[in-house]
């Protein structure tokens, strides 16, 4: 288990959920102040795979990528300057491909190492963090599948079951 005193927490939303095919559409971070950073990415001139199913769900258009989104090199060159060291998500095997393709991408590497979660938690957090995270999308009201607001997410159910399983209360 990985100690930190406060991680800083990433989370990506995709073109779809094909580990060959897919790229990251945005990327967002909640640093351990909780300061929320996120980019919209434009697709790179490769990257050609799209879902209709993931953009019901997550609700950015390709065509709002391509007018509002920045360039990969842009967005590796922000998350180079914003993290170091360990930075954590949810879903290590997806988010380690979007980052890798992100980077790839951008002929560059991160000047971070991204992790599961799951290093950070004990056997009995691993147990609280389903309901936790429920708890914690349902007070903060906000909207899920956007990249800033799951980091967020993801920083607060942290809280939530460290201060759960030391007995501390929120």
């Amino acid at each position: 288990m990985i100690t930190e005193l406060r991680p800083a927490f990433i989370d990506f939303e995709a073109s779809s959920l094909d580990l060959i095919a897919s790229y990251p559409i945005e990327v967002g971070v909640c640093m351990p102040d909780s300061a929320l950073h996120s980019w919209l990415i434009a697709p790179h001139i490769l990257w050609q795979d799209w879902s209709a199913s993931a953009e019901q769900i997550h609700g950015i258009s390709r065509a709002r990528l391509s007018a509002e989104g920045n360039a990969v090199t842009e967005v590796a060159h922000h998350l180079n300057r914003l993290l170091s060291g360990y930075v954590f998500c949810d879903a290590w095997t997806f988010d380690s491909f979007w980052l890798y393709r992100l980077f790839r991408a951008a002929g560059m590497k991160p000047g971070f190492q991204l992790e599961s979660v799951s290093m950070l938690l004990d056997s009995r957090q691993v147990k609280l963090w389903p309901d936790a995270r429920q708890q914690v999308i349902a007070e903060l009201g906000l909207p899920v599948h956007r990249a800033a607001n799951d980091a967020l997410i993801l920083q607060k159910t942290w809280e939530y079951v460290s201060a759960s399983a030391s007995g501390r209360a929120l």
